[in-house]
């Protein structure tokens, strides 16, 4: 019998912690369980982790070499800063001459406030680095930091992106006086040192916490006879090693809402949309385009950091938000929830219970305002008035959904709270839910404008297990279409355990060669290697940022046997030609395909563009690149398409760029290139000349046998 090959996925939230197994073959959900986060245990919360995995190992009737992959998201880093959880940080900044100057005032980022009443203690000092300094110095230095209050350092110098051994001389000092220690080179290559600085004293800040749960939690994982690779969710969708984790924390802020929406992702045909993540208390609300989810630099506490993960907005609201009265109606729903006042949803009790209900008026915490509503049933106990009350109530949450109740229940429940309104209890659930959703609306509004996405080919997709309560009804008020997410009451924990691995190099260089892109490249993509991705599985894309001399690479790729297509299958040709169609907005009659390569499709259109009052008329090509499983991966404006083959590509490519290059004030501007080849593409969007677009395409297609088909694909700026 052939052994199974299981992937475990943890995701650690602030009250449960869930874990899934996954069949890596079928991507069936073979167990999945929900155990309490041990915040409070000895072990931390690695002891939740290993008390989840025994019981998915016992429940499943797995063995523990049938897993070939684990990782787990945490929200403990985002946490820690919300609750000021975090060190007190010593800075040693470094450098010399006039730039020293600017240095010891970039280096000095003062206290920071994480959020209200949490504070980050820093301390500052400067060492002239005009020469190297020797060990004594720097051991007087970091314990003068540590005789402060100081009980983390970072060390930050003026260039120590291009030469960091300065910084790494400082990180080996301080390790070796048991300090926990990073540098400022590690959380990036960009030169802004003052917002490195910054981004490295968070990741600094929670240093302690971060490395006693990795080391705890490893040391659990190999004591249940597990020797996969341990795996940990990114900010930014992607996963990282466990050592990775040890020395950037930082990049597991906001793990738990990008597990969410990378698990959504690997089941749905999604080309643009907006995913939303409904828990208890909050919804998580992200933008996907091209399939792909959008990432920003990270905000923490005001502060914008260097640290990449996804663009997110939080409302106060979700499947337990209680209702507020205020001068005799419906003011608000949240931000309190049932879970933080200890009560019951009453949409989950027996009908029994209200056979004479009282409403009654409450405080879910001693400062809140006494404005929100329960139920005192008969027995004396309370009741939440919920929005998954009132979900259910409107028929938004059918039989099967995780977050159905007892619509009953719901209704004799809601009737006091009518009877004090003067309405009926289907208008009271009208006035719930738009006020609900009025949270929700501007959030996703700003993000679709933000991000330039088409309302009409937007699809809200709901996951979490309060998804049934607020997405149906936001798309309603707003004329979306809408979907929830399959397992979407496990959405996150799945999106854990079929993490991709990600990593971002980005490096200040004006006017970067060839050489300089290919090296940032090539940077980039062993980082992901290192980090358990499979080499042939990597895709590189470079973005270079004239504006801020700024040379991009995001590496992503699948770890070892997770080089595969998910659960979608491929759609028809004709099938994808609609979706194509649907997308440019045109009659499928009038949708063209111009080129494939058996896994990649390039549709377009003719678009007439009238200027001078009509007298002149420019003619466009827009054009789709569209997946086998019919997922949109490119948009172009204006496209010109070949095909060509491997041996003659460079030939070729070099003569589409000429022929579509345009020349005005600032001399030649060579199109946006995309290469594809297979079910892969080579976005090389950004490339200001001819030959940084021939040396990055040489190197994308490396290996390709002399007959490999290749569409290339000049898109006019």
């Amino acid at each position: 019998m052939t052994k199974r090959r299981i992937r475990v996925g943890i995701d650690v939230g602030g009250t449960f912690t869930d874990a899934v197994a996954i069949d890596n073959d079928t991507l069936d959900i073979v167990s999945q369980v929900k155990v309490h986060t041990t915040h409070r245990a000895k072990a931390g919360v690695a002891e939740g982790v290993i008390q989840a995995l025994q019981t998915l190992l016992a429940q499943g009737g797995l063995a523990s070499d049938e897993i070939i992959f684990i990782a787990h998201g945490t929200t403990q880093a985002t946490n820690a800063l919300l609750e000021g959880d975090v060190a007190a940080v010593g800075i040693v900044g470094m450098g010399h001459g006039l730039d020293g100057l600017r240095a010891r005032g970039q280096t000095d980022v003062e206290d920071m406030e994480l959020a209200r009443d949490r504070i980050l203690r820093t301390f500052h000092t400067y060492l002239d680095t005009s020469h190297p300094p020797e060990q004594q110095v720097i051991a007087q230095a970091i314990a003068d930091l540590v005789g402060r209050g100081a009980q983390a350092i970072v060390a930050a110098e003026a260039y120590s992106v291009d030469d960091p051994a300065n910084e790494l001389r400082v990180m080996e000092v301080a390790k070796a006086a048991g300090l926990p220690a990073c540098g400022s080179h590690q959380i990036s290559k960009r030169y802004g040192l003052k917002a490195r600085t910054r981004t490295a004293v968070i990741n600094a800040s929670i240093l302690p916490t971060m490395i006693r749960t990795a080391d705890m939690t490893e040391a659990s994982v190999r004591q249940a006879g597990i020797r996969a690779p341990l795996m940990i969710m990114r900010g930014d969708g992607g996963a990282m090693g466990i050592d990775e984790m040890r020395s950037r924390p930082i990049l597991t802020l906001l793990s738990g809402p990008a597990a969410g929406v990378a698990g959504a992702l690997m089941y749905a045909r999604l080309s643009e949309g907006v995913f939303l993540e409904v828990g208890g208390t909050s919804t998580d609300i992200s933008a996907i385009k091209n399939g792909q989810v959008a990432i920003d630099y990270a905000i923490v506490g005001g502060h914008r950091t260097y640290l990449p993960s996804l663009d997110i907005r939080t409302a106060g609201l979700a499947g337990g938000s209680m209702i507020r009265l205020r001068d005799g109606r419906i003011a608000e729903v949240g931000p309190r929830s049932a879970h933080i006042a200890g009560l019951r949803y009453a949409v989950f009790a027996d009908p029994a219970e209200f056979a004479d209900p009282e409403l009654v008026i409450i405080k879910p915490l001693p400062s809140d305002p006494e404005e929100y509503v329960a139920i005192r049933a008969a027995s004396g106990q309370l009741y939440a008035l919920t929005l998954s009350c009132a979900a259910n109530l409107a028929g938004l949450c059918p039989e099967g959904d995780y977050a159905h109740g007892n619509v009953e229940a719901a209704r004799l429940a809601f009737a006091p709270l009518a009877r004090k309104l003067g309405l009926s209890i289907d208008e009271v659930v009208t006035q719930v839910l738009d006020a609900a959703v009025s949270k929700v609306i501007p959030l996703v509004e700003e993000l679709v404008a933000k991000h330039g996405l088409a309302p009409a080919n937007v699809t809200l997709v709901g996951g979490g297990g309060g998804a049934s309560t607020v997405v149906p009804y936001t798309a309603r008020k707003m004329g979306l279409r809408c979907q929830i997410a399959r397992n979407n009451q496990v959405i996150s924990t799945i999106g854990v355990a079929l993490a991709m691995v990600r990593d971002m190099v980005e490096r200040t260089i004006p006017n970067p060669t060839e050489a300089d892109i290919l090296r940032v490249r090539k940077e980039a993509e062993e980082a992901v290697v290192a980090m358990g991705a499979q080499p042939e599985t990597v895709q590189v894309q470079i973005e270079v940022d004239s504006q801020l001399n700024l040379v991009r690479a995001i590496a992503s790729g699948a770890t070892e046997l997770r080089a595969k297509d998910l659960t979608m299958s491929d759609l028809p040709p004709a099938e994808r030609q609609r979706l194509a169609a649907e997308s440019l907005g045109v009659p499928v009659e009038a949708c063209v395909q111009f080129a494939s390569t058996g896994r990649l499709d390039v549709y377009g259109t003719r678009v007439c563009k009238p200027r001078l009052w009509g007298v002149f008329k420019d003619w466009l090509c827009p054009g789709r690149v569209i997946d086998a499983q019919g997922i949109i991966r490119l948009k172009l404006a204006n496209m010109t398409v070949a095909t060509t083959r491997y041996a003659t590509m460079e030939a070729d490519l070099a003569r589409l760029v000429d022929q579509t290059a345009e020349y005005g004030d600032s001399g030649k501007v060579v199109p946006n290139i995309i290469i594809l080849y297979g079910s892969r593409w080579a976005d090389l969007s950004g490339l200001a000349t001819t030959e940084q677009i021939l040396a990055v395409a040489r190197e994308e297609l490396r290996g390709c046998a002399d007959d490999t088909k290749i569409v290339l694909i000049a898109d006019k700026r």
